[in-house]
């Protein structure tokens, strides 16, 4: 039997919208996405926040619907208590199964303590979880890129060596901000070649299509390419 809050998602049931995420998705099978708009999934995740159907729903090993397990996120995100939210986002990261989830998953309690972050970052890049260490690049990205940032930021992601398309894919997004936030200090991965050619290629393309950066960094970019690189 479908619980309260999957019912209501079941309610909020949108076909062409499913078939719109399938299409962004490409790894989540069909049947499992519902068709219901973020907004849509915020808003009953305010709803319920704090009530015994909520604490039941982030209780749960795995569900079966995509929107359930976003909803499942937004419910964390919510939490105000850091060590709370740390701890829940940690039981979260084996249900990650797609790109769309992990990227929606950035507790605002994080902020409370960079240091205890920063830590955990460390043990989730190790991890043999494809999202679980995306996440942990996003992690970097999002919270490490200005005040706490350091040169040992940018060697942490460089130094991940994997070859799932969605890891390789937050490298080179992680290096287009930091292009953004700390050139100086970026240029370098670039300019050397200290990435794999695929991250350094699409880091190119992302930063030349950014309205970020200027059109004279953007040429200059493009003569770091490798000549004859597909991606």
């Amino acid at each position: 039997m479908d619980s309260l809050i999957t019912t209501e998602l079941l309610n909020l049931k949108d076909e062409k919208y499913g078939d719109f995420i399938a299409k962004l998705i490409p790894t989540m099978p069909r049947e499992r996405i519902i068709g219901v708009r973020t907004p849509r999934i915020r808003k009953l995740a305010k709803e319920y926040f704090g009530t015994p159907e909520a604490h039941e729903h982030i209780a749960k090993a795995e569900h079966f619907y995509y929107e359930e397990v976003n909803l499942h996120a937004t419910l964390i995100c919510m939490i105000k208590d850091f060590d709370e939210a740390l701890r829940e986002a940690e039981r979260f990261l084996p249900q990650i199964d797609n790109w769309a989830t992990c990227d929606s998953l950035s507790p605002k309690a994080f902020k409370k303590n960079l240091d205890a972050l920063y830590d955990r970052i460390l043990v989730w890049l190790l991890s043999e979880r494809e999202y679980t260490v995306r996440f942990a690049i996003g992690m970097l990205m999002r919270y490490f890129l200005d005040d706490r940032f350091s040169d040992e930021i940018n060697r942490l992601v460089c130094d991940v060596d994997r070859d799932e398309y969605y890891i390789k894919m937050m490298q080179a997004w992680y290096f287009t901000t930091a292009l953004t936030k700390q050139y100086e200090a970026t240029l370098p991965y670039l300019a050397e070649r200290k990435l794999s050619p695929w991250v350094h290629s699409k880091a190119i393309q992302k930063a030349v299509e950014s309205c970020c950066i200027d059109d004279d960094t953007k040429a200059y970019l493009r003569s770091l390419r490798y000549r004859g690189w597909n991606l």
